[in-house]
């Protein structure tokens, strides 16, 4: 290799060790280009109706934190009363099981009565467990601020973006040699393209599974039916595995001493949206938006939950989706098709 070769070499590596080291910083920028592009895919819609730019992306931005806001008065406060309630059903679902097993101690053979633990021992068993999931609360709530100082950052990113694109743009574009930029914007283009269609069809299916939660959730008169639904839409931004994270609180509010059955009821619903989620909701909605393989969609999420944890989890499918559209650009079209065998010409 000459001395320009190894210097590009030396200079790749560093640059990719500078890129790991800020690989949060980038995901958060990376989060604010999402958020920005759906933002702005909307503002567009207002600018059809003859609104000015600045007035709609004004709108946009308002109808966002409006959903936000939303969100949390519609979410947060049923789940504060029902966990409420919780506490105070567990006393007294805690003194039924006491008297089922001591029930159940005069009616098993005397041989096996000693080996039925009654409520005391069970706490005193679970106590190393229960501290554990206390020292994990704890360090959540002490992490809370952080996420909140990263929405916070990501939300005046996003508010950068809106305000002059084409700016922020053409600093990125910079980054690359002269011959190339042409190309990179080009690039830009396809990424912004795919990006909003996935915006598109993960706002169809988030609607769907909300709405088909909700009236699940209603109609067997679960409390909380609405923030329950509207937390199961939010989540299924998580391929496969959101389905499976908003079941859970639906059955802890779901659950209550006098009506067992209903947290089996409830498993079931979710089961039955999930495999509807899954096997015809996703790949209508997806094929006319976004082409990824299941498969695909599935190792991403690995890959990025590994390496970048939740938000990489959270983040794993436009990750996908413009990492995609890299790989086949920069890779496959301007280096392996252009690549000519030159041993082949002598």
């Amino acid at each position: 290799m000459s001395l320009d070769q190894w210097i590009g070499l030396i200079v790749i590596v560093i640059s990719l060790y500078i890129v790991w080291q800020i690989k949060e910083v980038l995901l958060l920028i990376f989060a604010a280009v999402v958020l920005a592009t759906t933002l702005n895919r909307l503002s567009r819609c207002f600018q059809q109706f003859g609104l000015k730019r600045g007035f709609s992306v004004l709108l946009s931005v308002s109808i966002f934190f409006a959903i936000i806001i939303s969100f949390f008065w519609l979410v947060v406060p049923p789940f504060a009363d029902q966990f409420q309630e919780l506490t105070k059903q567990f006393p007294e679902g805690l003194e039924r099981f006491d008297t089922w097993l001591e029930d159940l101690k005069l009616r098993v053979p005397s041989a096996l009565s000693p080996y039925i633990s009654d409520i005391n021992s069970l706490i005193q068993q679970a106590e190393p467990w229960l501290k554990r999931v206390a020292d994990s609360s704890v360090a959540f709530l002490s992490g809370s601020l952080e996420v909140l100082l990263k929405i916070l950052l990501v939300i005046v990113l996003t508010g950068m973006f809106l305000a002059e694109p084409l700016a922020y743009r053409k600093v990125f574009v910079r980054l690359f040699p002269s011959f190339y930029r042409q190309r990179v914007d080009g690039i830009l283009d396809l990424c912004g393209v795919s990006l909003e269609r996935w915006v598109a069809g993960a706002i169809i299916a988030m609607f769907v599974v909300g709405g088909m939660s909700f009236v699940g959730l209603w109609i067997l008169g679960v409390p909380a039916a609405l923030a329950l639904g509207i937390l199961a839409g939010v989540l299924n931004l998580i391929p496969n595995l959101g389905p499976t994270l908003s079941a859970i609180p639906a059955m802890a509010i779901a659950f209550s001493p006098d009506s067992p059955w209903r947290l089996l009821v409830v498993l079931i619903l979710y089961f039955i949206i999930q495999q509807i989620e899954s096997n015809f909701l996703t790949p209508i909605v997806m094929a006319h938006q976004v082409s990824l393989l299941p498969a695909v969609t599935l190792v991403s999420q690995l890959f990025f939950a590994y390496f970048l944890g939740f938000s990489g989890l959270f983040l794993a499918l436009p990750l996908t989706v413009v990492g995609r559209i890299w790989l086949e650009e920069v890779l496959v079209k301007d280096v392996l098709d252009a690549w000519v065998d030159k041993s082949k010409g002598m």
